[in-house]
């Protein structure tokens, strides 16, 4: 009978700040799973672009770009908060993580404001017809992401005032800050289909 082999992992941490934490994995692919859903949509949307002559359907006039495209500049600024937070969570600085944080909400507030406004504009719902279901649910959908991330953002924030900071905390800040780089990134795509789409297809 050969003898059985151990590992000692008594020395190993029971936190790693890094992306080689299982939670950190864990939500990489969750962002993935979500990433496949939009991409879907984006291809519904330019399916049902090409299968008719006008578009959008008469009586829609097309998306104004100016509002959502200044909405773009506050949106990329706020993932540089999410950064300098998780580069703070690496170094267990509380005030970077903090300031951060506090930098991603107000910046993806004031886009959530710009996008809200936005939508008091649309003259069609998501039951007028294919181009405003498709629309609805593209916004719906990304909107439904940011506003689930921003209330995790508050609640850290909350958290590391009320002064815990451990690696648990300091995890959580961490793996933040990936879901914020996703909802940032994947939003490019979908603004471009949404606001330049009927643009990019020419009517037949």
């Amino acid at each position: 009978m050969s003898p059985t082999r151990t590992l000692d992992v008594s020395g190993l941490p029971a936190y790693e700040i890094s992306n080689r934490a299982p939670l950190w994995w864990g939500q990489l692919f969750m962002a993935l799973i979500e990433a496949s859903l939009f991409c879907i949509l984006i291809a519904m949307y330019f399916y049902a672009r090409l299968s008719v002559d006008v578009w959008p359907p008469p009586g829609v006039p097309p998306l104004q770009v100016t509002m959502p495209t200044l909405a773009l500049i506050p949106l990329l600024l706020s993932a540089a908060g999410s950064y300098v937070a998780s580069e703070g969570a690496k170094k267990d600085d509380s005030r970077k993580m903090i300031a951060g944080l506090g930098a991603n909400l107000v910046l993806a507030i004031i886009f959530m404001t710009l996008r809200f406004m936005e939508w008091r504009t649309f003259n069609f719902t998501w039951e007028s017809d294919i181009h405003g279901t498709l629309v609805w649910s593209i916004l719906f959908l990304h909107s439904f992401d940011a506003i689930a991330d921003l209330l995790m953002t508050a609640v850290l924030i909350v958290i590391l005032v009320l002064g815990k900071h451990g690696p648990r905390q300091r995890l959580g800040v961490h793996v933040d800050s990936i879901l914020w780089y996703f909802i940032v990134l994947i939003w490019i795509p979908l603004y471009i289909a949404v606001y330049w789409g009927p643009h990019l297809v020419a009517s037949k």
